[in-house]
């Protein structure tokens, strides 16, 4: 069984970390419960690595060994791969890029009990009903986060012009903001674009982000938005699953 969870249980400590958010989830002894109650062997995984695992193995990430997947639904976050592996981080939280320090937003402080960041209020999807107020967009509609905002998008990308374009414009601003600093630090060959908020702007924002980040950014990742978009998490697990049972079946090092 293979669990995916936003934030990342720290390897040495076992807690859960990044993901306040989640009642029940923070007792150091969770893992060891788990195991305990369930009939098979449990691995654990941040959700967002989950959808580059079904990217790489699926997607548009196949075939390259360097890239960074940049996800936006509940919440703004990435994974990264190097060298063909995901890098997770010494407590797990490599990706946690919504807590990333970014211009055009007020600086944040204790920023894992706010469990937001500098990029989640630059480019988060409650950002953009706020943004349509502010841009005079009427029937914004009703909804919960994140699909109202990929209802906005998705306005967005089909407008030539006006306010939703604005906001679609706006909004590949604030994307490529934050992909600037991650560019600029890990130089990935290739960038995958996913999520609900995301891939609800489709080539038109993928554009749009593909040309701010030009302009912000001194290396040219390739930008290209991610095949695999029906229960990507879920895809992501199976997969992770899938790679232990074969290794475990086909291992002649115990025989």
């Amino acid at each position: 069984m293979v669990i995916g969870t936003p934030g990342a249980f720290d390897p040495s400590t076992g807690r859960l970390r990044y993901a306040s958010h989640l009642p029940g989830w923070h007792t150091p002894t969770l893992l060891d419960e788990l195991a305990a109650a369930l009939p098979m062997p449990v691995e654990y995984e941040n959700d967002v690595n989950l959808v580059a695992i079904a990217e790489q193995r699926l997607g548009a990430a196949r075939g390259h060994e360097d890239f960074v997947l940049l996800w936006n639904e509940e919440g703004v976050g990435a994974a990264v791969v190097l060298g063909g592996r995901l890098h997770r981080g010494w407590t797990g939280g490599a990706g946690e890029v919504g807590f990333m320090p970014v211009p055009g937003v007020p600086l944040m402080r204790q920023v894992t009990k706010a469990n937001a960041g500098g990029f989640q209020e630059l480019a988060g999807a409650h950002v953009l009903v706020r943004l349509a107020r502010e841009l005079g967009i009427e029937d914004i509609g009703s909804g919960e986060y994140p699909d109202l905002a990929a209802v906005l998008v998705r306005r967005g990308a089909a407008a030539e012009s006006g306010p939703c374009r604005q906001l679609l414009q706006a909004y590949a601003t604030g994307l490529a903001t934050g992909l600037a600093s991650i560019v600029a630090v890990l130089d990935p060959q290739l960038v995958v674009l996913s999520g609900e908020v995301i891939t609800a702007g489709g080539e038109p924002l993928r554009e749009l982000v593909e040309s701010e980040l030009g302009e912000l950014a001194a290396s040219r990742p390739r930008l290209v938005l991610g095949d695999v978009q029906q229960h990507p998490v879920l895809r992501g697990a199976l997969e992770s699953a899938l790679a232990t049972t074969r290794d475990e079946v086909f291992d002649t090092s115990a025989h």
